[in-house]
């Protein structure tokens, strides 16, 4: 009887795909998962091993299938990644780096003086071995080999500063990151498409490295052996959906044994459940804009691998909530304030480079009906593979972008985008979420504030530049010393999940938006009693912004706020302040109730801003102390 109900189970799991085969049901499958492990289960791999293919995963054809490569020759994509091969032709890798190069910027943070080497040599061997598919006539060959004893020699594969104690440089363990799973990929990228242009030897030597660095290292974490290493699996960051693409390409193209290939899908879905619990059931991305390009991207990598290599078996980008997923897939036209100005929250940033890799929004444009981008650019060349394999292009240089709606709402993390209507509109972005988001920085209550186009006037500083000491809760751009929200008897707010807001009210009317948000748990002050902030948009006339704190407290404390800005700016008395960026003006008339204020400033003396070669923190502060108090800030264009 146990033996039937375990074939039922396993029958439960499948069902028919739009292929006319068996197709995963992902909800059962995750069911039958051993608890606190990656790793999937003797039940799941029973499940999934119906469904995987017995030959390897090939992205495309080798060089020898010359039909393939002449159609390929013929694309606009193709012809530009060839002349960046033949610009590239007689540069030498710029890997192995130096052990003092690695253990300094290990020491330092410091990515200048590794971090474009280690690309430049991956993007030069990708590139030159798809022009050596096009041409077949051999003369990329010495170019790439050199690339990739390059990359073989190299100790780690690493970001150093990813490396703590030097461990793997040293050659005490071995682990994965957002580098060595690129590494990975574009050598076995190599090998797949080459074959035996390239020398048995070598190949014989990708493959053992790929097994090392990659698939058992892997493997040893999924299973729980090092606990240590590649921690990621868990995470709900991009680190994992980036992390686990390479991975999977690297294994699903290098391993002969079936059953290591259906472990690794195995792995994948059981680690994906975590990377997609840090998206909110609204859709909403605390990792901002640029990492949801990054990380859902990649993402939409791996689930076109595993879709194609099971024949549509295996579809992750519905996963378990088709909704959900469609409404990630939609996150950047709700997360948009105005004119392709996002909300720089955490390490976000305030725009999309019309010139980045877009790969995230090409399938989402496929799979959830997102806009269709005006152009294409995928991050890697395994991705470009899948895009050129498409019948259907999912890009269109005449789109338009739709029209963004008065205001958005996410409202599992407390988001609101309110935008003007005004013919020079003015918006704001403000959020009251929780202090242990991804990239988290201490900013419960913070706020971006955009007048006309695309000028941030003040709010939110964003990211700062990543380097040594950057990723502490104390750091003064990432502490909520640097984001435009109260200071509490001398207090900043904590690090943790139980540190958040609480959207008290919303108002959403044709001219006007009024947010009511709790601050007060964001705070360890025991003798803090209440802190409301309200933010109200009336966006009649030319718009007004109204930012209010309200607090009391059991005893009398002191209470400041601030305004934080990258803008030309003045004080002109403690009653008003004028922000000024590139011929726009807000005046900003400050008001309080239960005491008089003063307005101090300072510069954010960090080393280096990473949107701006200055920041300004403009305090508005209560001269004595009180038990009760109220701050409000008036902003009008000008």
């Amino acid at each position: 009887m146990k033996q039937t109900g375990f074939i039922l189970s396993v029958a439960a799991a499948l069902s028919i795909s739009a292929f006319g085969g068996a197709k995963l049901d992902i909800s059962t499958y995750l069911r039958a998962a051993d608890e606190g492990k990656i790793y999937p289960s003797a039940k799941q791999m029973d499940m999934l091993r119906p469904l995987v293919p017995e030959t390897v995963y090939r992205p495309a054809p080798s060089f020898e299938d010359r039909t393939f490569w002449n159609r390929i020759a013929a694309k606009e994509s193709a012809q530009q990644i060839v002349e960046q091969a033949q610009a590239d032709f007689e540069k030498k890798p710029e890997v192995p780096i130096t052990d003092e190069i690695y253990r300094r910027a290990n020491k330092e943070g410091n990515r200048g003086i590794y971090k474009p080497r280690y690309y430049r040599t991956m993007e030069r061997l990708e590139r030159a071995t798809i022009a050596e598919c096009i041409e077949n006539q051999g003369r990329y060959l010495p170019q790439i080999e050199e690339h990739i004893k390059g990359i073989l020699e190299m100790k780690s594969w690493l970001h150093p500063n990813h490396d703590p104690g030097n461990s793997v440089l040293e050659g005490k363990r071995v682990a994965i990151d957002l580098g060595a799973r690129k590494f990975g990929s574009v050598l076995m990228l190599a090998d797949l498409l080459l074959e035996d242009k390239l020398p048995s030897s070598l190949r014989k030597e990708i493959h053992e490295q790929i097994r090392w660095r990659m698939t058992e290292s892997y493997f040893k974490s999924c299973r729980g052996e090092d606990k240590k290493g590649n921690s990621w699996i868990w995470g709900t960051s991009n680190w994992n959906s980036v992390c686990t693409g390479g991975t999977l390409f690297s294994t699903l193209t290098s391993s002969e044994n079936l059953d290591e290939r259906v472990a690794m899908i195995g792995c994948a879905l059981n680690s994906m459940k975590f990377y997609l619990e840090g998206f909110g059931a609204d859709g909403y991305c605390s990792e901002g804009i640029g990492y949801w390009n990054y990380g859902f991207g990649n993402y939409l990598y791996l689930s076109q691998m595993v879709f194609d290599y099971t024949g549509g078996a295996i579809d992750m980008f519905t996963f378990t909530d088709p909704e959900k997923m469609k409404r990630v897939g939609n996150f950047p036209a709700h997360f948009e304030i105005q004119n392709g100005i996002y909300p720089c929250f955490a390490d976000g940033g305030s725009t999309f480079k019309s010139d980045s890799d877009n790969f995230a929004y090409i399938l989402s444009a496929k799979n959830y009906g997102a806009a269709k981008p005006t152009y294409s650019r995928p991050a890697d060349i395994t991705m470009q593979l899948m895009e050129w394999a498409d019948p259907v292009s999912y890009v269109d240089p005449q789109a338009e972008k739709p029209a963004l709606p008065s205001h958005t709402y996410f409202e599992d993390m407390g988001i609101v985008i309110s935008r003007g209507r005004q013919d020079v509109p003015f918006s704001i972005a403000i959020k009251s979420g929780h202090n242990a988001e991804n990239h988290n920085h201490m900013d419960v209550g913070s706020y971006v504030m955009v007048l006309d186009r695309d000028h941030i006037m003040c709010g939110d500083l964003g990211a700062p530049p990543y380097q040594a000491g950057s990723f502490s809760p104390k750091h003064k751009m990432r502490s909520s010393w640097g984001h435009p929200v109260p200071r509490v008897d001398g207090t900043l707010q904590s690090e943790g999940k139980a540190f958040r807001g609480k959207v008290l009210e919303t108002e959403f009317a044709e001219n006007r938006d009024r947010v009511v948000l709790d601050l007060s748990a964001a705070y360890e002050v025991q003798s803090l009693e209440k802190l409301v902030r309200t933010m109200t948009n009336d966006k009649s006339g030319n718009g007004t912004i109204t930012i209010k704190d309200e607090f009391s407290a059991s005893k009398p404390i002191a209470f400041d706020t601030a305004i934080m800005t990258h803008t030309e700016y003045k004080i002109i008395n403690d009653k008003t302040i004028l922000l000024k960026n590139e011929g726009k003006t807000i005046r900003v008339e400050v008001s309080a109730e239960g005491g008089d204020v003063e307005i101090l400033d300072e510069e954010v003396k960090v080393k280096a801003i990473r949107y701006a070669d200055q920041a300004f923190k403009i305090w508005i502060e209560f001269k004595d102390k009180l038990k009760a108090g109220t701050i409000t800030m008036v902003f009008t264009p000008e």
